[in-house]
């Protein structure tokens, strides 16, 4: 999908309060950042925000991160983020930032969670490894992810799904915990779920959504 440019997007980007400016900076620090020590959770490719603002007002216990690599994107979150219902929350940050460089971000056990919701499923073969729960991306995650921490991802496309099903079940590291591919018939994975814009979208059109947790092994 073509995204499309807003001219204004980068400056109110970078003058939001909410937004890390410089995220290699707080590397390591971020419970000083946050001025806490609740576990901190994020999720890439966050689009307009619906999960994560809801997911922070839901459980005030957590930090969020909202990682988004576009600024016109980023900008849709932010404006979700000034209203009535989110703008009083203050256990939440944004990061305009390339996934590829989270491991310069943040160090060793320094998140306990990682969402990825409707990510990119870049058809193409040669684009593999630009998948968000490719082998390359996961290896990523093992340099943040505290040992046992987990990962999320939800999608309607089977394809990406299939493969990142294959891909955790091949890594070394990984323990593939739970799947479904149909999230919303299975009560137990349901339980507590909050939908995304994608999410409400795909299943209004009777798409079934795909759901898998893995979590880093304790042990390796």
């Amino acid at each position: 999908m073509r995204l499309r440019n807003i001219p204004r997007a980068a400056e109110v980007v970078w003058n939001h309060r909410m937004v890390i400016r410089d995220p290699f900076e707080h590397r390591g620090n971020w419970r000083q950042l946050f001025g806490n020590d609740q576990p901190l959770h994020i999720e890439i490719g966050m689009g307009k925000g619906q999960f994560l603002l809801q997911m922070a007002r839901l459980h005030p216990s957590v930090n969020y991160i909202g990682v988004e690599r576009y600024h016109s994107v980023l900008l849709r979150a932010l404006e979700k983020f000034d209203t009535e219902e989110f703008k009083g929350l203050e256990n939440i940050r944004f990061l305009c930032v390339d996934a590829a460089r989270l491991p310069e971000v943040f160090v060793k056990g320094e998140i306990a969670k990682i969402y990825l919701n409707f990510s990119d499923p870049w058809p193409k073969a040669k684009h593999a490894k630009r998948r968000l729960t490719s082998n390359e991306f996961l290896v990523r995650y093992e340099q943040i992810l505290a040992d046992g921490g987990a990962l999320e991802f939800k999608t309607d496309n089977t394809g990406l799904f299939q493969f990142s099903l294959d891909q955790i079940q091949n890594a070394k590291a990984w323990n593939l915990n739970q799947y479904t591919f149909d999230l919303h018939r299975e009560e137990e994975m349901k339980r507590g779920n909050v939908m995304t814009e994608y999410e409400q979208k795909f299943s209004a059109m009777g798409n079934p959504i795909h759901k898998l947790i893995a979590s880093l092994k304790m042990e390796r």
